[in-house]
């Protein structure tokens, strides 16, 4: 087995960098053949990944975000390559539903000890993702928040962007159809989900699984900006879901249109704009993860 790390130098304000060194250390304790490339600018870890699985690595490990894993990940489309995940940045969220430990140890042991595990993935534009697509309020935050990130970095960014982007931001007309199944709604947000949560620990889909072939289809329909204010916070403990305004369905196709050009926001990253079709893809790639809330029928144990 051979591996590639490539690691995102500015993720989690310089914690990916600081990770090389436990890498490092951890690889040569192991004798396992290993290398290391840092990423520069965006874009540079599908690049990186996509001549990586060329050159035969077998484990390719994103160290980072949800973006580094989101590049990574597009980098390895179409090939039998199994990604690997050391999560090093602020929102870490496709790590949580896998069960991988923020722990650098933990997670280097999960990587070359643990389970290979198949999950399902989405597919838009043609690009996937892992984790969550949306249109509408959580899309235009990505994009603000991608703004003020030139001038501060962290957490602050996305608050910011939050407040920056409820400021302006009004109910969308939107065409919907889910297998087939048509709505018109004036929404907030519609987020498209394969994992539980995004943005940073926002359970947006509290029941999804990433590996049950179904997205969870969470919909804020219109509400007043006093309530989306008060409906925010709720989020993260996915008490969203009793709020009248705000549905869940499941799917596996979805279209989305809409009469003005909305922002797609996929695993925190702008993947174009409506009309857009999103599309189930069953076992889509094969990652590193533990076993828990796995079915039995989706791991490989891979011994010690």
């Amino acid at each position: 087995m051979k591996g590639l790390f490539i690691i995102n130098p500015v993720a989690g304000k310089g914690r990916g960098k600081k990770t090389a060194k436990h890498i490092e250390r951890f690889m040569k304790e192991k004798a396992m053949a290993y290398d290391i490339r840092f990423t520069c600018c965006k874009g540079d870890g599908e690049a990186i990944a996509r001549d990586a699985i060329q050159k035969g690595y077998d484990k390719i490990i994103a160290v980072g975000g949800d973006g580094t894993v989101y590049e990574t990940a597009n980098g390895m489309v179409g090939s039998h390559g199994i990604l690997g995940i050391i999560p090093c940045g602020t929102g870490n969220d496709l790590a949580k539903s896998l069960g991988i430990s923020g722990n650098i140890e933990k997670a280097l042991n999960i990587i070359f000890e643990g389970y290979e595990r198949t999950i399902d993935c989405g597919k838009a534009n043609g690009r996937l993702f892992l984790n969550v697509a949306s249109v509408g309020l959580d899309a235009e935050i990505v994009k603000e928040t991608e703004m003020i990130k030139k001038y501060i970095k962290g957490p602050s960014a996305y608050v910011m962007g939050v407040f920056k982007t409820l400021l302006y931001f009004h109910d969308k007309e939107v065409w919907i159809d889910i297998d087939g199944v048509e709505m018109k709604k004036n929404i907030m947000l519609i987020a498209v989900a394969n994992g539980r949560c995004y943005g940073g620990g926002m359970k947006i889909a509290p029941e999804a699984r990433i590996d049950d072939g179904y997205f969870d289809i969470c919909i804020v329909n219109k509400i007043s900006k006093g309530k989306l204010l008060r409906l925010f916070p709720t989020i993260f403990s996915g008490k969203h879901l009793l709020v009248d305004e705000v549905e869940l369905l499941r799917g596996k196709n979805i279209k989305i249109e809409s009469r003005e050009k909305l922002i797609l926001n996929m695993d925190g990253d702008i993947g174009g704009e409506t009309p857009v079709c999103i599309e189930m893809l069953k076992n889509g790639i094969r990652v590193m993860a533990t076993h828990e809330n796995i079915s039995e029928d989706v791991i490989t144990f891979v011994s010690k």
